[in-house]
């Protein structure tokens, strides 16, 4: 795909999330809440925000299949991914511990801390610390973009999903990139604005990382 297919794919986020903003917004909020509630308690909270959270944000995908073929989202889609098998949750789990590794990685390498470990110093990182590890974040997963779609809604394996993902994203990398910078501006956006930007921002990401899997896979 050209680089200028990644327009679409806007487009086609906000087609999606005008037909239920509302319901997009709840979702987006229990996937928040999740992550950032739980996250200072030792070891409950660092599965919450990089398990649990991750496998909730899956809603936010069913939600755009269903406004896709024009029925109605609803806020229950936050639940259809228990109903998955278990390696399609593997996946999704798989491909988050993979960003968390990365924001991980950065962290420790710029400023010393430990995101591992919910200690008070982690809320007060550097400014271009936290870009750098958003940043790092984004691009790492960037491969792994259509991992949930492949195992949640073509059935596909752990190893084949990421695969599959791996190659879509090597044939793509311009669209897909272009694809990158338009989740980091939105979640910069969100998180200027203390979170609340967040509720906007997470659906209107994964609408549109549902419309480049629709688009590179030539899926009606």
């Amino acid at each position: 795909m050209p680089a200028d297919h990644a327009f679409g794919w806007f487009r086609d986020a906000m087609r999606l999330w005008k037909q239920a903003p509302a319901t997009f917004a709840a979702i987006a909020v229990v996937v928040l809440v999740t992550s950032i509630a739980l996250e200072p308690v030792p070891i409950a909270g660092l599965v919450a925000a990089n398990v649990v959270a991750p496998v909730l944000a899956c809603g936010l995908y069913y939600a755009c299949l269903a406004a896709d073929r024009n029925d109605r989202p609803r806020f229950t889609h936050i639940a259809a991914v228990f109903a998955a098998p278990l390696r399609a949750l593997a996946a999704v789990v798989a491909a988050s511990l993979i960003a968390l590794a990365a924001e991980a990685f950065t962290a420790w390498q710029l400023a010393g801390v430990n995101l591992l470990l919910p200690v008070p110093e982690n809320a007060n990182l550097p400014i271009e610390t936290i870009i750098a590890v958003h940043a790092v974040s984004i691009a790492a997963s960037l491969p792994l973009t259509f991992v949930p779609m492949a195992a949640l809604f073509d059935g596909e394996g752990v190893r084949r999903a990421f695969a599959l993902s791996a190659r879509a994203f090597a044939m793509n990398v311009p669209a897909l990139t272009l694809l990158a910078a338009y989740s980091f501006v939105l979640l910069m956006l969100g998180l200027a604005t203390m979170g609340v930007g967040l509720v906007l921002a997470l659906p209107w990401i994964a609408a549109a990382s549902y419309a480049a899997w629709k688009d590179i896979f030539g899926l009606r």
